[in-house]
């Protein structure tokens, strides 16, 4: 379900219905976008997760001067390779097993329009000569089959990775990277938006009210609080998640702190797949807040309980990282190796070796 907003004229504002928030940010990402919809250049978007990707690509083809043609869009990283090169390029008969008419791919499908490939980074280096061909020369060939097929089709592709590091470590054409990156944009983070959480909250609960029959009209404080301090990892995505949990369950009008996740609350620690692609300063903020949670308010023992744990286990996987070889740890600490004795004996950590 998309973040139905409304209209605006506003350049500074969305670019269509569907997208919401003012933050900088994405007033940003609004300007860019507006700019780029109306040339023909290949748009790369980059985000995490649950951004709102797709939305930042309908709005491009919206605005453009292909609106009137079709919108067109795959995800790469659901099909298999084999099923993706006949989904994106079509087959005829006979092609492979199962193969039992002539069908035309996506590319024809888009013709005079917009083709729109999500999580492109999933692609392998065979489907990518075949896209590189598409992008060059507007033409490919079916699965299958030796005559050529012309399209007139925008190509607009998303990454929720690196794709910089990916042609780096030759996960992908470097030719390609530069043929789809005409055009970057790149849509932050809901953890780097905070000031768009309480209207995106807002409009979550107006829909899910609607869509089951509620009337959760408030939001309480805590519950507020909570929601705006949380790092957010499954961004946009994830709060819209929790919204609609939370309007289910709930037993009168108000939104309160116990109808959200305990990951959401500090009560409970985020696993590992939560954290991935997290900032380091997100995620030294989300320890901090966690300590001070669990340490509670008349504690006066926070560095203790915080900082010197967090040194204690930066001290371990040093060593572990260097064999336990004290030397080479003080090194990578940036300490001399009497300090990293007396550390080691302060945090009861087993002594290693001494060269």
């Amino acid at each position: 379900m998309a973040a139905y907003g409304p209209t605006t004229l506003d350049e500074n504002g969305p670019p269509i219905p569907g997208i919401i928030g003012n933050s900088k940010a994405m007033q940003q990402v609004y300007r860019l976008t507006r700019r780029v919809a109306r040339s023909q250049a290949s748009v790369l978007l980059l985000g995490e997760t649950g951004t709102g990707k797709e939305l930042i690509a309908t709005a491009v083809h919206r605005l453009s001067n292909r609106s009137t043609g079709p919108f067109v869009k795959v995800n790469c990283g659901a099909l298999s390779e084999s099923l993706l090169e006949s989904e994106l390029f079509g087959h005829v008969r006979g092609a492979f097993t199962g193969a039992v008419n002539n069908r035309i791919g996506r590319f024809e499908a888009a013709h005079t329009g917009t083709i729109f490939l999500d999580e492109i980074n999933s692609t392998t280096q065979h489907l990518q000569v075949k896209l590189l061909r598409v992008l060059q020369e507007q033409e490919f060939e079916r699965v299958g089959d030796t005559q050529t097929v012309r399209v007139d089709t925008r190509v607009i592709a998303a990454s929720n990775r690196d794709l910089l590091a990916a042609v780096e470590a030759d996960r992908f054409r470097e030719d390609l990277y530069w043929r789809l990156n005409v055009v970057p944009i790149e849509i932050p983070p809901l953890r780097m938006r905070r000031e768009d959480i309480p209207e995106l909250l807002h409009h979550f609960l107006h829909y899910y009210n609607e869509a089951n029959d509620r009337y959760v009209a408030h939001v309480q404080r805590e519950a507020q609080e909570a929601l705006q301090d949380y790092h957010w990892p499954g961004n946009v995505r994830e709060l819209q998640n929790y919204v609609e949990r939370a309007v289910v369950m709930a037993e009168g009008d108000e939104l309160t702190v116990d109808l959200l996740p305990g990951t959401v609350t500090g009560k409970e620690r985020p696993r590992q797949g939560q954290i991935r692609g997290v900032d380091l300063e997100t995620l030294v903020a989300e320890v901090v807040q966690q300590g001070l949670a669990a340490a509670g308010a008349e504690a006066e023992d926070l560095h203790a309980r915080i900082v010197n744990r967090v040194e204690r286990e930066l001290i371990v996987q040093v060593l572990a990282n260097c064999n336990r070889v004290q030397t080479k740890a003080a090194l990578r600490l940036g300490i001399n190796r009497n300090t990293l004795h007396k550390k080691l004996k302060e945090y009861e950590i087993d002594e290693a070796e001494d060269s």
